[in-house]
């Protein structure tokens, strides 16, 4: 059976103005929770921060899941109660596994803070899967030499996470994942894969079309299952592909926590508001309070 559509649901973001930049969640909303394991996917920026000026997100907590990093300019320094201290820059990926639980913090650089850091790139979650959603917390720095880039014409594209175009990343997945970041030159293409049970494509700079449709920026478009696409740019394009294995439970969000089980959530609250979570080496002097409504969202 073939499908005509290569779209199954477009996804526009919320857009969340931080003063020096912009955030852009497209997921999760209540239209849909994930996309394979992602249930959290943020774009940010491109923006120059004023001289002096940095990103600073102070310590905060998180269950069940895996966060990764992944910028196209600047730096941000990663710091977590494991003791992992890691910067990373464009064509690297920062994977935290949270597990049974873990608290970070992700800031500019200070070396770049005098002269204004650039600041672009992509965070997103991704739920850990039924039985391995209490594992270890873990850190993993993945530098550019274990990201494969496959290149086809005008067309390149770094493997950030799975196997995609014959080429395997060496990210760690706790369930089957895809994810890559797709650069189009002028008249350059490149085919989709649709091994995944569910894939998404955002546009984070340039014009594309796939099939001939033109993409909006930022707006997150779920790819139909079995259909395979081609993404095309008649200038320049840079798109991020992502999805994997379909998760047969559903998981809940509430603030920095994801879970399958609303009890397990209640218990990471009632934890980090009686201050229960490790703390950071070195980065112990204030932390993010629980809020009383999130501001990110809740969908327990």
């Amino acid at each position: 059976m073939t499908v005509d559509t290569p779209v199954l649901q477009t996804i526009a973001p919320v857009t969340h103005d931080l003063g020096d930049f912009k955030v852009r969640r497209a997921l999760p909303t209540r239209e849909r929770t994930m996309v394979g394991p992602f249930i959290f996917v943020d774009e940010f920026g491109p923006a120059r921060l004023p001289p002096g000026h940095g990103m600073d997100v102070r310590p905060h907590p998180h269950i069940n899941l895996a966060t990764v990093t992944y910028l196209f300019d600047g730096a941000i320094e990663h710091r977590d109660s494991l003791g992992s201290r890691q910067v990373v820059e464009p064509g690297a990926v920062n994977l935290m596994t949270a597990g049974k639980g873990i608290v970070h913090s992700e800031r500019s650089p200070a070396d770049s803070r005098a002269a204004g850091p650039s600041l672009y790139g992509m965070q997103t979650w991704l739920a850990l899967p039924d039985g391995r959603e209490e594992v270890d917390p873990a850190f993993d720095h993945v530098p550019g030499d274990g990201l494969p880039l496959v290149e086809q014409g005008g067309a390149s594209a770094r493997v950030l996470m799975g196997t995609l175009w014959g080429a395997s990343a060496a990210t760690p997945c706790h369930s089957p994942t895809i994810y890559a970041d797709i650069v189009l030159t002028a008249q350059a293409s490149i085919p989709i894969d649709a091994d995944a049970d569910e894939r998404a494509l955002m546009l984070v700079g340039g014009e594309a079309e796939l099939d001939g449709v033109p993409l909006e920026p930022y707006a997150l478009y779920v790819l139909a299952p079995g259909h395979s696409a081609r993404l095309s740019s008649s200038s320049e394009a840079r798109a991020m592909l992502m999805g994997g294995g379909a998760f047969a439970t559903p998981r809940h969000v509430f603030w920095n926590f994801v879970s399958s089980s609303r009890e397990r959530i209640n218990q990471a609250k009632e934890d980090w508001k009686a201050m229960r979570f490790p703390l950071i080496p070195g980065d112990d002097e204030e932390f993010i309070p629980l809020p009383a409504v999130p501001t990110t969202v809740s969908y327990p």
